[in-house]
């Protein structure tokens, strides 16, 4: 008995951690939302064959208050062949979250990878509905790793506070 009520007290333990890292989306909204089809309707009746698809991914994040925040994602595809440009879409998504119960250890991993990660569903369908209703096959996103997204983040920041001290002591 005493072995069944030390795992029970483990799953608790488990279960309680489990809580502290959930994230809570309390809204999910489109901020800013563009398309562009520069060379229309010349591009649409001789289509090319394969484009070039750059895609662009950034994450932001702000305090709304003391407990929630909002998750900026932000998604551009631009779309060109040989020399003519076929389209640009730019979408600019946001959540409104929370993390009860997070510490402060965990908080920006939580704020900055999982709501990110959450949101990028919805995002990719709008990035492909707006393709399609453009005039062009819909623009299927790969799925994005944020977690390298939060990384680069970090390492910029950190290499603009390297300059900028630098620049202090100068």
């Amino acid at each position: 008995m005493a072995e069944n009520s030390t795992e029970t007290q483990g799953e608790g333990n488990g279960q309680a951690e489990a809580a502290g890292r959930q994230i809570v989306v309390h809204a999910q909204y489109i901020k800013d939302l563009s398309f562009e089809n520069p060379n229309a309707p010349d591009i649409l009746i001789d289509p090319p064959q394969q484009p070039d698809v750059q895609i662009g991914v950034n994450v932001g994040a702000r305090g709304l208050n003391s407990e929630q925040y909002e998750v900026v994602l932000s998604l551009s595809a631009n779309a060109k062949t040989d020399d003519k440009a076929l389209f640009l879409a730019e979408l600019t998504y946001a959540a409104i979250v929370s993390a009860p119960g997070a510490s402060r250890d965990d908080l920006n991993p939580l704020i900055m990878i999982e709501a990110p990660r959450l949101m990028f569903p919805f995002a990719r369908a709008i990035i492909s509905d707006m393709t399609r209703d453009g005039g062009f096959m819909p623009l299927s996103i790969q799925p994005i790793d944020f977690v390298a997204v939060y990384q680069s983040n970090i390492e910029r920041q950190k290499e603009a506070l390297a300059a900028s001290e630098a620049d202090g002591e100068a």
